[in-house]
């Protein structure tokens, strides 16, 4: 089978709610990224193939196909088109798999895929409610097949998260200590240079806006986001916005184009698991795609786990018992920010940096998505 690979990946710095960025629009957000690798990589755009973008909450500057829009945008040639695809949060490291699927056939032999969301301008989940006036208050109510088989059962990341702490009997000091941790981390490699290679500075926005300095004396007195609950806003991602892109190409493109690849895609696969709990499936997804690949965790250097909420990736690391030392070791989405559209692709310009400048070999990549999903990526550094 062909060789999918990736040329180089390039991401905004990730806005704070309300930040540097919330001014963007998102179609702008897409484009300079987009602008941005072809720079870089230094490719025709004419040749490229296929955009493919993820996005939630595709509605207002995230509506008609915002990968289309991105690259027009961008003020590329109009004969290249774009997908946009809604994987919830797995959407651009979906479109990474659609992409490295699409070289594999192929069918295509140089693909920019990755994601783009802001959630200043677009509030999380303002989809799901965008029909209420139409006689749709969500998406689940009036389904006579979702109804018979899941009941009334709220489907909420925050119930999920919750329902995780529960079942792994993780505590909210465990959970407050992990958050503190990611940003710990993240200020480290911040203060270390580690993410400038990978950030293309926008809008006066030099570095991701989310990492400070841990209060503990205020973390411990925030309110559960649920009554009586463990999780609070610390210990959760935060609200983003940004963009991220990556350059996926097949040997031939290689050859033809004179690129030079960071990485070959080892493996790419996704499972599902219970949507109410929600954000399990990581567990599961990654023993499939160790067992696919003829793998263990111990085969793996890096991995990173995207940071929903503490609990997904504390639960993940109790089940598959891995090195913690070897996870998120730049920190996560709960310091770095997770703009939904794009955590895929902007985890792996990160991943891909810290094989380079460790020496390492491979990175897995994994996280959680709405519906009860996860994708698995395993990338080898060349």
């Amino acid at each position: 089978m062909p060789e999918a690979y990736i040329v180089d990946a390039v991401r905004t710095p990730v806005g704070r709610r309300g930040g540097g960025l919330a001014h963007v629009h998102s179609a702008d957000l897409g484009a300079h990224v987009m602008r941005e690798l072809v720079t870089r990589t230094g490719i025709d755009p004419a040749a490229v193939d296929e955009v493919i973008f993820g996005c939630l909450d595709q509605i207002g500057s995230q509506a008609m196909d915002v990968a289309r829009t991105c690259w027009l945008a961008a003020g590329l040639p109009d004969t290249v088109p774009g997908t946009t695809i809604d994987r919830q949060c797995g959407s651009s490291q979906q479109a990474i798999s659609f992409a490295a699927q699409a070289v594999m056939s192929g069918t295509e032999d140089l693909v920019v895929a990755g994601g783009v969301q802001n959630m200043s301008a677009i509030p999380i989940q303002s989809s799901n409610v965008a029909a209420k006036d139409l006689g749709f208050p969500d998406p689940f109510s009036g389904s006579t097949g979702w109804t018979e088989r899941y009941g009334s059962a709220p489907v909420s990341q925050f119930h999920g998260a919750e329902m995780i702490a529960e079942k792994w009997g993780i505590s909210r000091e465990e959970m407050e200590e992990f958050a503190i941790g990611s940003h710990e981390k993240a200020l480290a490699a911040q203060a270390a240079g580690h993410f400038d290679s990978e950030i293309a500075p926008m809008a006066g926005v030099l570095a991701d806006e989310g990492p400070r300095v841990p209060n503990r004396e205020k973390i411990a007195s925030l309110r559960p986001l649920t009554e009586g609950g463990r999780i609070t806003a610390a210990v959760a991602s935060q609200i983003s916005d940004g963009s991220a892109a990556l350059l996926i190409a097949s040997e031939r493109a290689l050859k033809e184009h004179a690129l030079t690849p960071r990485a070959r895609i080892h493996h790419i696969s996704g499972r599902g698991a219970d949507p109410i709990i929600m954000l399990t499936a990581p567990i599961t997804a990654t023993e499939y795609a160790l067992k696919r690949s003829g793998m263990t965790l111990d085969d793996i250097d890096l991995v990173e786990v995207n940071e929903a909420f503490a609990s997904v990736v504390l639960a993940w690391l109790a089940e598959t018992r891995c090195d913690p030392a070897k996870v998120n070791v730049n920190g996560g989405a709960i310091a770095l920010g997770d703009p939904l559209g794009a955590p895929g692709a902007r985890l792996m310009p990160t991943l891909l940096a810290q094989l380079a400048r460790t020496g390492k070999r491979l990175g897995l990549q994994t996280m959680c998505e709405g519906g009860g999903q996860a994708n698995v990526t395993i990338v080898e550094r060349l």
